[in-house]
C-alpha cells in the first residue's frame, strides 16, 4: 500500500516545552490507524504539524507523499478533519454552516449528507449556538465526512456523544475503510481505539512508545476481573492459570488480574456456577506499566 501519512524524526519545541521528541510514523492508506495517549502527549500537536497548522521545529511531515507545508493547500483539499477543540460558527444553523463548507471545498453530494445527517440524528435547522455539546460535534462529524475525503483526521471524535451517536460513527468508521479511504484517529480512549482501529501508535511525552497491531496490543493488556461465584471456589484452582496473577479470594468472590487472553480463565471459572463478572478497563497508565515497564522506549 501506499503511505496516506508520514513522519520522519518530528520535532516540535514551544519555548522550553518539547511537545514532540523524533516522532517517526507512517500510515498505510486504506487503513484506520490510533493514535493513543494520555491528554497532553503530543497527539494534537502531531495533527497540527499535518495540517500545516503549525510549523515543526524538526522533521518532515509526508501526506499522501506530498510535503505537508510546501502543499498545505493540495493536503486540506483531501482531507476531511475535526479538531479537538471544536469552534463553529454560533449564529448559523447546521445547514447554513455544511452549505458554506461545501461552497469552500467546490461542492459536495448533498444527497450524501444528508443522509449522514440524519444517521447522526443532526437537525441542521437549528443555529449552532442552541445545540448541546454532542450535537455540535455531530455538526463537526458531518464537516469531516461530508466531502468523502480520501483521509479522515479526527481528534478525540466521540467527545460528548451519547452511545447511539458513537455506534453510528463506528460504523462510518469502517464504511470508510471498505471504499479503501484512510482515517487517523486520535483518542485517550483505549476501548474506543480497540474497537475500530487496524494498528495502534502509543505516544507519551511526546515520544512514540510503541506502534502495533492491536491484536498485539490486546495480547498485552492488563485486565482487572471480579467473578462471583454461587459458593465459595478454592484459590489454587486459579493461581495457576495462564495469565492469571493477583488472585485474592473471600467467600465466593474472586478477585484477579489477568495479561492477554481470558480464555484459560474463562475456561476454569466455567466449572463453577458463575453468578456474575465484571471487567475493568485498564487505564492508558496501566497499560504503559503493565506492557512497556512505564519506560520511554523507541517506536518498534
Amino acid at each position: 500500500m501506499n503511505g496516506a501519512v508520514q513522519t520522519e524524526n518530528l520535532v516540535k519545541f514551544y519555548g522550553r516545552h518539547q511537545a514532540l521528541d523524533g516522532v517517526s510514523l507512517a500510515v498505510a492508506e486504506g487503513e484506520v490507524f490510533g493514535y493513543l495517549g494520555p491528554n497532553g502527549a503530543g497527539k494534537t500537536t502531531t495533527i497540527r504539524v499535518l495540517l500545516d497548522f503549525i510549523r515543526p521545529t524538526g522533521g518532515t511531515a509526508l501526506v499522501f507523499g506530498l510535503d505537508a507545508r510546501r502543499s498545505s493547500r493540495e493536503i486540506r483539499r483531501r482531507v476531511g478533519y475535526l479538531p479537538g477543540d471544536l469552534v463553529l460558527y454560533e449564529n448559523l444553523t447546521g445547514q447554513e454552516l455544511l452549505t458554506y463548507a461545501a461552497n469552500l471545498r467546490g461542492g459536495v453530494d448533498w444527497r450524501f449528507a444528508q443522509r449522514l445527517a440524519e444517521r447522526l440524528e443532526c437537525d441542521l435547522s437549528k443555529r449552532i449556538h442552541s445545540l448541546s455539546h454532542g450535537n455540535k460535534q455531530k455538526v463537526g462529524l458531518l464537516l469531516a465526512f461530508m466531502s468523502r475525503p480520501e483521509l479522515v483526521i479526527l481528534d478525540e471524535p466521540t467527545t460528548g456523544l451519547d452511545p447511539l451517536g458513537q455506534h453510528e460513527f463506528y460504523r462510518l468508521v469502517q464504511e470508510v475503510k471498505a471504499e479503501g479511504r484512510t482515517v487517523f484517529l486520535s483518542s485517550h480512549n483505549l476501548p474506543e481505539v480497540e474497537r475500530v482501529c487496524d494498528r495502534v501508535a502509543i505516544v507519551r511525552e511526546g515520544k512514540l512508545v510503541a506502534v502495533e497491531s492491536v491484536t498485539t496490543l490486546k495480547a498485552h493488556l492488563l485486565r482487572r476481573l471480579e467473578l462471583q461465584f454461587a459458593a465459595p471456589v478454592p484459590p489454587d484452582v486459579f493461581s495457576g492459570v495462564a495469565g492469571v496473577r493477583d488472585v485474592t479470594v473471600e467467600n465466593s468472590r474472586l478477585r484477579c488480574t489477568v495479561m492477554g487472553s481470558l480464555d484459560s480463565l474463562i475456561k476454569t471459572a466455567a466449572r463453577f456456577e458463575v453468578v456474575n463478572v465484571i471487567s475493568q478497563e485498564p487505564t492508558l497508565e496501566e497499560v504503559f506499566l503493565s506492557y512497556y515497564g512505564g519506560g520511554r522506549g523507541d517506536a518498534s
